[in-house]
């Protein structure tokens, strides 16, 4: 389960998003759930910050696709 709404960011290359694991959440359904956002959303993790009291800060990033105008 994601505690609280992902946050999405631009940067100029990538897209960010931040989701923020609560410590009841096992590795197995942490592990599951980023899988998911690789397979079906092409996210990467960029980062993943564990605090003391067991919750997980998790940043994806992928790559903004640009398309070029056809003239």
């Amino acid at each position: 389960m994601v505690m609280s709404a992902p946050v999405a960011r631009l940067s100029s290359e990538y897209e960010f998003r931040d989701l923020l694991l609560p410590r009841g959440t096992s590795r197995g359904a942490a592990r599951r759930m980023l899988a998911e956002h690789a397979e079906y959303g092409h996210w990467e993790l960029a980062r993943l910050r564990m605090f003391p009291d067991g919750t997980r800060k998790v940043t994806l990033r992928r790559r903004i696709l640009r398309v070029a105008r056809a003239s």
